[in-house]
């Protein structure tokens, strides 16, 4: 059975097939670069970015595709057009192994569902407390 106890997503990165390493490696580098102030842990057993407390994207390896989630209905409606050529269903987004990282896609991604986490975390800081 795979390892599925993970301390780090190097660690997460590092058990995964060679072939799927660098891809990995590109998807998280741009997460990074596009979340600069998210915390990077495991969650679910695969990579996760975290700010304020809440989910950003997670990503995961597998043998013929990548995918990132959460796909929400606000990213494939504003992505729409750019996400044609991949499969997107049940809340993931599925990119094929054998095509170039769409590293701009992703990033714009990234940062939606950054601005989705801090927008909510706004109305939950605004929401009075029930007591």
């Amino acid at each position: 059975m795979a390892k599925t106890d993970f301390k780090s997503v190097a660690e997460y990165i590092a058990a995964q097939p060679e072939a799927v390493q660098g891809v990995l490696k590109r998807v998280r580098s741009t997460i990074q670069k596009a979340v600069p102030g998210a915390e990077e842990v495991i969650s679910y057993k695969i990579p996760t970015y975290k700010l304020h407390g809440g989910p950003v994207l997670y990503f995961a390896g597998w043998s013929k595709h990548y995918s990132l989630y959460p796909a929400t209905a606000h990213i494939v409606a504003a992505f729409e057009d750019e996400l044609v050529p991949y499969e997107v269903n049940k809340g993931t987004i599925r990119f094929p192994l054998s095509e170039p990282v769409p590293v701009k896609l992703i990033e714009r991604i990234a940062k939606f569902r950054a601005k989705e986490v801090a927008e909510r975390e706004k109305v939950k800081a605004a929401t009075p407390k029930k007591r």
